[in-house]
């Protein structure tokens, strides 16, 4: 027993990513046998990412929260709130799509830069104020819809959680990902001759775009084989892009990974780690709001009971993706293949009529045992 746990630690440390999409090609395998092969039919899997999507929202600004040495536990009661609020303005106001969207950005911006400050600034742990925030943004919750579901929403709204891109568009995105990926993989080698640095034989760069390829071209023929690419997978997919280049790119990226990593010589070295924190609860803040907005548009009503236990599988997404718990270390990639893993399970735990406690369950076992590979996996400090 001993042997097979030392194994499996020594295979997850090395290959994080690979053990996580073998772990994934092996659900969908079992998923697939159990339900006949619906679950690996175009519908099901345009439906999995659609709903794994709200959960990447969550989990791609969660991560850069224990990146930062902290935790947040509301942000299921914020994605409520904020779906909640975007539904009474489209259906009791009938604000423009895009005024109501805009508000609920800067909504879910403002409130977690709120809950920044608290803990940045005022020195609360962000424990004690994401519990409170779970507790109070479910109250007020509560309180503006009356415990009620709101609407209708407009079609408009609908659009943003149940549009498909055409399929002409979403074979020409397809197609200008691969391209930009290609641009970044031949200018990291030409940056690395410039520094002198080791560069990789060029069969392997090859071989990586080739699968790259394939992996886009599957996705795309699969989804166009149902009704095209969902909007908020669109959504989802460019927010990873534009996080991946802020987390790899960018001073505050690096001084993220740095705060978490080493909060006090980041400190000393003169970076202003308050700043940097409530701004990182306000990025998570805005990812609740897009949450919320898809939420309610996927619904097509404000619930007052929307997002309870969001804030589990989004941290259990992180974990899964091989994010740290001691924080310093994480990707938003990593965090998107875990919430896949958890909406895949949901899935299919849902189409085999898996009663709810079980499910809820399952999705435990699957978080302690995420922290329990992170802590068997990681170095001691």
């Amino acid at each position: 027993m001993n042997s097979i746990a030392t194994y499996l630690t020594v295979l997850f440390t090395r290959y994080k990513i690979l053990t996580l999409v073998l772990a994934i090609a092996l659900i969908w395998i079992l998923f697939g046998y159990l339900t006949g092969g619906e679950f690996l039919s175009p519908r099901n899997f345009s439906n999995l990412l659609r709903q794994m999507a709200i959960t990447g929202m969550l989990a791609s600004g969660m991560v850069f929260i224990i990146i930062a040495g902290e935790i947040d536990l509301s942000v299921g009661s914020l994605l409520g709130l904020i779906g909640g609020v975007v539904a009474i303005l489209d259906a009791h106001y009938h604000l423009p799509v895009v005024l109501t969207i805009g508000l609920a950005i800067g909504m879910g911006g403002l409130i977690g830069l709120a809950s920044g400050y608290w803990v940045a600034y005022l020195r609360v742990p962000s424990f004690i104020v994401s519990l409170a925030g779970m507790m109070a943004y479910r109250g007020v919750l509560l309180g503006i819809t009356g415990g009620s579901t709101i609407a209708p929403v407009s079609d408009n709204v609908v659009l943003v959680g149940q549009g498909y891109l055409p399929f002409v568009v979403g074979d020409l995105l397809g197609a200008v990902l691969f391209v930009v990926l290609a641009v970044v993989s031949l200018r990291s080698r030409a940056r690395h001759r410039e520094l002198e640095l080791p560069v990789a034989p060029m069969w392997q760069d090859v071989a990586k775009l080739a699968v790259t390829a394939l992996v886009i071209i599957g996705f795309v023929t699969v989804l166009d084989a149902y009704r095209g690419v969902p909007i908020p997978v669109l959504v989802l997919l460019v927010v990873m892009g534009l996080f991946t280049v802020m987390a790899n790119r960018t001073v505050f990226g690096r001084r993220i990974y740095a705060v978490g990593g080493n909060l006090e010589a980041t400190r000393l070295s003169g970076v202003n780690v308050q700043r940097v924190k409530m701004l990182v609860f306000g990025l998570l803040g805005i990812m609740c709001a897009f949450a919320g907005i898809t939420t309610t548009a996927r619904l097509a009503a404000g619930s007052p009971s929307a997002g309870t236990s969001g804030e589990l599988d989004a941290i259990a997404s992180c974990f899964l993706g091989g994010t740290s718990m001691r924080g310093g270390s994480g990707t938003v990639f990593g965090a998107l293949i875990g919430a896949l893993i958890m909406a895949s399970l949901d899935n299919g735990m849902s189409m085999l009529d898996v009663d709810n406690f079980w499910q809820m369950i399952v999705k435990g076992a699957i978080l302690l045992l995420a922290v329990w590979l992170d802590i068997a996996t990681g170095s001691k400090r």
